[in-house]
């Protein structure tokens, strides 16, 4: 199997993407580059022209002197109008690069499993959408700049210099490549340390995201000053690793410089030697010497895109290893009727990452359709984790989940088509989650065609038509981050309305009515009951309880003990049960 290409050649093909642009670009490079040739030569035409102009008298020296340097300005003018148009083409090039490649980064994220989330962290995301990708950016613009202008610099001035005399070519030609031998085995080891640089900002943004998303926690218990520190301290990892990496960088990066501008001392002693001969006449040493100063000023910006491209080899890296990440969840085929559907669980077993711990171990239960059922058990016993289960957030490790009836039959999760899943399966946290958004476009996520009514009758049942009502511009009004300006019963409503918007068929309420007071639950529980009597028998109800009053609107309820259904039946039969009671404070 052919090895794939590195990270940042697999970023250099996005050009594919843009093919119009590309070739516009590289053909003005090449035109600005063949007009800087041009210019050199011209140069050396004038000179000479001076020189030889000298013998005839003033005046034709004058006069040869003017219809070079005419020629020289024309081509002088023309190469900057094409390397303004270069520049300005890499610069869209680029651009139009890096919100293609922060599209892809964007969907990917949302393809990725919560697995993948918790392993990596909100900070690790952040940074590579956007330090890496920017780092990256520089790379592909730079491409032209340093990599593809300089290529055909190279070339230009090494082809001029052996039309002049081919002694004048090889040895600067040999001098670059050591240079540029130099400039790599440098790179692995400014590759290493700019990833060492990039797990430090991940730190730091991870801790700047729990700082802005914990701010109440910390408010609350008076840590401004501690968790100051704790930025302050992954601050200086992180400005320690970039220094060593600058340090690296400043130490070695002249030493390949300096080996090309040994070329202008070979230039200058060689050029004087076939001078004296008379192979080469003054103007195109002239000429040669200022090739030889582009070259070594070429050779200065070669250390700086080394640094560039060593920093971009690492974020490519860091990218494309997101980019090639699997989902470990996959969907099937198959669909679900439209209609109520009931739950089963066979032997569900599922472990905590890395494996160490089984949150659910032998699950087992059965719902009906249509049915609303309570789920109880202690913190940490796995209520949260089952519920996920329901959309595949999660998947288990072991057993089977199934959606269906008695009557029509049952469908493994595993086999139904993922939207199609989770169109029919609704889960509503109890930490509800607003977008920044109006209250209008927050609901219709779920539902972007719902009209009016539809709208309506989802606040209603959730009870949050009285929240809408309170607000001065109704649906149109716009929450804050997360639904900071809404209290969290509200938000808890309204997340439920956008819930039933979708009309689900199967609901799972995740304690998501534990900010409400004990009638505001009751009534929304009510009318969550009442949805049997619509017709095709209404929504199938999964709610995880931790209140006395939510367990009282359940039909069955299921007690959750170490992983397990440990009992199950009506909430007069459970009384009997000792952990039972002791969860609804009943003793």
């Amino acid at each position: 199997m052919p090895a794939s290409p590195s990270p940042l050649w697999r970023s250099l093909l996005l050009y594919r993407e843009i093919p119009r642009h590309f070739t516009l670009t590289a053909l003005l490079f090449l035109l600005g580059n063949i007009a800087f040739a041009a210019q050199q030569w011209l140069v050396g035409r004038t000179v000479h022209a001076l020189e030889v102009g000298a013998a005839d008298g003033a005046r034709a020296a004058l006069d040869g002197v003017l219809h070079w340097s005419a020629w020289l300005l024309g081509a002088a003018l023309l190469r900057g109008v094409l390397q303004y148009g270069a520049g300005l083409s890499s610069l869209i090039s680029g651009q139009q690069l890096l919100t293609l490649l922060r599209e892809r980064i964007l969907v990917q994220v949302q393809r990725l499993d919560l697995g993948y989330h918790w392993r990596h962290g909100v900070g690790e995301l952040v940074t590579r959408t956007t330090r890496d990708a920017d780092k990256l950016r520089d790379a592909l613009i730079n491409f032209w700049r340093q990599v593809f202008e300089l290529t055909l610099v190279v070339t230009a001035t090494l082809a001029v210099l052996a039309w002049y005399h081919p002694g004048l070519a090889i040895v600067p030609l040999l001098l670059i490549g050591i240079a540029v031998t130099l400039f790599l085995r440098q790179t692995d080891h400014l590759v290493t340390l700019d990833r060492a640089v990039g797990a430090a900002y991940d730190e730091v943004n991870q801790e700047l995201s729990e700082g802005v998303n914990g701010v109440r926690v910390i408010k609350s218990f008076v840590l401004e000053g501690q968790r100051a520190d704790r930025f302050e301290a992954q601050i200086a990892v992180f400005m320690r690793q970039a220094t060593a990496a600058l340090a690296y960088a400043c130490a070695r990066v002249p030493v390949p410089q300096a080996v090309v501008a040994l070329g202008q001392v070979w230039i200058l002693v060689f050029g004087l030697h076939l001078v004296e001969t008379g192979r080469l006449h003054r103007g195109e040493l002239v000429a040669a010497l200022l090739m030889a100063n582009v070259l070594i000023f070429r050779a200065e910006g070669v250390g700086r895109v080394m640094q560039i491209f060593a920093d971009a080899r690492s974020s490519a890296a860091r990218i494309w290893e997101l980019l090639d990440a699997e989902p470990a969840i996959h969907g099937g085929t198959a669909t679900l009727p439209d209609r109520p559907l009931g739950l089963a669980l066979d032997g569900v077993g599922v472990r905590a990452p890395g494996g160490s711990t089984a949150i659910l171990d032998g699950c087992a239960l059965c719902i009906a359709p249509g049915e609303v059922v309570a789920l109880v058990g202690a913190t940490g016993a796995g209520k949260s984790t089952l519920v996920s289960l329901l959309p595949r957030l999660l998947d288990a490790d072991t057993g089977h989940l199934r959606l269906g009836d008695d009557t029509t039959g049952w469908t493994d999760l595993r086999d139904l088509r993922l939207d199609a899943l989770r169109r029919a399966v609704q889960v509503v946290p109890q930490e509800a989650f607003l977008f920044s958004d109006t209250l209008a476009a927050n609901l219709k996520l779920a539902a972007p065609h719902a009209d009016d009514a539809e709208l309506q009758r989802a606040l209603h049942i959730a009870c949050a038509d009285e929240v809408v009502e309170r607000l001065h511009d109704g649906l149109r009004t716009r929450v804050g981050d997360r639904g900071i300006t809404l209290s969290g019963g509200q938000r808890q409503r309204l997340a439920l309305a956008r819930a039933l918007l979708a009309r689900p068929r199967l609901l799972a309420l995740d304690d998501a009515t534990s900010a409400l007071d004990a009638l505001t639950e009751q009534r929304v529980l009510g009318r969550l009951r009442a949805l049997r009597r619509e017709p095709g028998g209404g929504t199938t109800v999964l709610m995880v309880a931790s209140k006395l009053s939510t367990v009282l609107q359940a039909d069955r309820v299921l007690l959750l003990i170490d992983g397990r259904i440990a009992a199950e039946g009506r909430h007069d039969d459970l009384t009997a049960h000792r952990a039972y009671r002791e969860l609804l404070g009943l003793d």
